[in-house]
């Protein structure tokens, strides 16, 4: 296959899923793939090859073919991997619908996608999610080698035929293929729907390669949803690349982490920010004695302040490398485990086609703040519309709606949303900088900023927090006295016990504007 997708000369040349396989299995049969840390289950490289075989074969057997959309309903489980690279084997695109949805987008997102085959877990309400899909609809379960272990529940592994020949399935998934169609993120409005071809998601996996320099020897975990862009370039593209054992779960554990880490020998572990501020702010005794294997941990899809960043290195041991992407771009930026700079995202990605512009378009120098654009192969083929046809986002220069400055170095640090930048008597003032400082206050367990309307000035800036035990407010005014200037500085605090955040752990700033509305209406 070709190692030159446009302009970007790849470091590992494409190759389809069905001969990364085999060319695994034939490396190493009894080596583990992956592992279910929740169902306590596994599979070997010998295995997955042979089991993605007989799952094409019974799609194929059903009418799936080359280029055939499928939709996928389930929670984070091995099978669901099975299923997806049976799908790309035979080169058809996988359509992982997020669950969180409610069933009713969920079922008219299927409809507009126009699946050929749906495929929902058994632990879902079918009848919900699935309500009024035309195209046939299969229940599945747990898989077995053998078909005489299959779940009396499972409508669709109990009938995939075991010992498939290979030969029977000669299609293969190229570049140019449609691999995935996922939503954006979102849970009470209904989502857009991602479109993306293999060409794409190569140069992502291989982003994430040199960012974190993974090999076959490396023992991965993630706990997101494959649904998500994020975990499928940090996580899945690198594994399918590379041939290492990729460790899953459903979800996050607090209690359970570090034992993963220690039972299975974790070299690497995807993070989020929430993720970040509950070890710091809860810790469970462990140090970097305690973690010998885990040289790496990643934090995306929110910022990072600084001061995190540092007090975690110190108190796991652990590299920690904050990444910037995007669901129609894959990776932007990110650190790399061989330069990196805190409070950064890093310099760009290695297959991004980045740039920095201010209003009139114009490349800013290092050190002036602008519009994060970017471009290229890496991006989205673009979004499905409601007629069923495809929004380009490809070959287009896309704004980003993120505010970054770039240094003499080339690390980037994003210094907030267009939308988020509060303008407070003709001075921007980024809701990203005084977060910095709420998080960095002692007294303070997380925190957000946002923009309020005030009739002398425009806006004022306005801070909740959610405070450690025995903390007042009067604690988090003076230290923000102590480190901003005064036209910056919160002229209210407003204690809370959580902080609106989508389900990738950013901050809903419109839901704490509307926070900040309720507080003063009621207060008259």
């Amino acid at each position: 296959m070709s190692n030159v997708f446009g302009q970007h000369e790849l470091a590992l040349p494409f190759r389809s899923t069905a001969d990364l396989l085999s060319s695994y299995r034939a490396r190493d049969p009894n080596k583990k793939a992956i592992v279910d840390l929740d169902q306590g289950t596994s599979i070997t490289f010998g295995s997955l090859d042979q089991a993605t075989i007989d799952v094409a074969a019974e799609m194929k057997r059903r009418g799936v073919r080359h280029g055939d959309r499928v939709v996928l309903l389930a929670d984070e489980v091995l099978e669901k991997l099975i299923i997806w690279l049976a799908c790309w084997r035979i080169g058809a695109v996988i359509c992982p619908l997020n669950i969180e949805l409610n069933s009713e987008h969920v079922a008219s997102l299927t409809a507009l996608i126009g699946p050929k085959l749906v495929l929902v877990h058994k632990d879902l309400d079918k009848a919900a999610f699935t309500s009024g899909a035309e195209a046939p609809v299969a229940v599945f379960g747990a898989w077995n080698d053998d078909v005489k272990d299959a779940d009396p529940e499972d409508e669709f592994f109990r009938k995939v035929p075991r010992g498939a020949d290979p030969a029977s399935l000669p299609e293969r998934n190229a570049p140019e293929d449609v691999s995935c169609m996922f939503c954006t993120s979102g849970t009470t409005s209904k989502p857009k729907i991602v479109v993306y071809d293999h060409a794409a998601y190569w140069l992502s996996g291989l982003s994430t390669l040199d960012i974190l320099g993974l090999t076959e020897k490396d023992n991965t975990l993630e706990y997101r949803s494959f649904g998500w862009n994020s975990a499928q370039i940090l996580s899945l593209l690198p594994f399918l690349q590379v041939g290492l054992t990729m460790h899953m779960a459903k979800r996050f554990s607090h209690s359970k982490f570090f034992e993963w880490i220690q039972k299975h020998e974790l070299t690497f572990a995807a993070g989020v920010p929430t993720v970040v501020n509950m070890l710091l702010n809860k810790p469970l005794g462990y140090t970097a004695k305690d973690l010998p294997s885990l040289r790496l941990m990643t934090c995306s899809t929110a910022p990072l302040s600084g001061e995190q960043w540092a007090r975690f290195e110190d108190m796991y041991g652990v590299t920690l490398l904050q990444l910037y992407g995007m669901s129609e771009a894959g990776w932007i930026c990110g650190n790399r485990h061989y330069k990196r700079k805190i409070g950064t995202v890093g310099p760009p990605a290695k297959h991004q086609e980045f740039a920095i512009v201010n209003e009139q378009g114009e490349v800013c120098p290092p050190g002036v703040e602008g519009e994060v654009t970017i471009g290229g192969p890496q991006t989205a083929i673009g979004l499905l519309k409601d007629d069923g046809t495809i929004d380009p986002v490809r070959g287009l220069r896309i704004k980003t709606g993120d505010l970054a400055e770039m240094d003499e170095e080339g690390f980037v640090r994003v210094t907030g949303r267009t939308k988020d930048l509060i303008i407070r008597g003709g001075m921007n003032i980024s809701p990203v900088e005084v977060d910095e400082v709420l998080l960095a206050c002692p007294a303070v367990a997380d925190a957000a900023s946002v923009g309020v309307p005030d009739p002398i000035y425009g806006e004022e800036v306005v801070g909740f927090v959610i405070l450690k035990p025995g903390a007042t407010e009067a604690e988090v005014m003076d230290f923000c006295a102590s480190k901003l200037p005064h036209a910056k500085r919160p002229k209210q605090i407003f204690v809370t016990e959580q902080l609106p955040k989508s389900d990738r752990g950013k901050v809903l700033r419109d839901k704490l504007r509307e926070d900040w509305t309720r507080r003063t209406n009621a207060n008259g």
